[in-house]
């Protein structure tokens, strides 16, 4: 059994700041992949960030420059969020790949009020 659980969002105004973590535990491993997706209503889930086992770090052109995956250690995953738009507003979820095996999190809300 693996668990992921996000913590860290919440309300926050445009131009403020949140930081996501992620802690992942039980029966795994390795990580090969891990990184951040979000969901905002009526639209379909989309990447923010993923780390790859290279040190390779992609973001999205809509958070590029504003949000940073922070080194972590192995079986966490963080999320600083700046600047922050209301546009921004979704649900984040934490994913994390084991070999050919994807693990998600419940997912945290972000709310950026303008």
């Amino acid at each position: 059994q693996v668990q992921v659980v996000e913590s860290g969002g919440g309300l926050v105004q445009a131009g403020g700041s949140l930081r996501l973590s992620c802690a992942v535990s039980g029966r795994i491993l390795s990580i090969n992949k891990k990184g951040w997706y979000r969901q905002a209503p009526g639209k379909q889930r989309e990447l923010v960030a993923v780390w790859t086992n290279d040190g390779h770090i992609e973001y999205s052109d809509s958070v590029k420059g504003r949000f940073t995956m922070p080194r972590d250690s192995k079986f966490a995953v963080s999320l600083q969020m700046d600047s922050l738009e209301p546009d921004d507003t979704a649900v984040y979820y934490c994913k994390v790949r084991s070999g050919w095996t994807n693990y998600w999190g419940q997912g945290t809300q972000v709310t950026v009020s303008s």
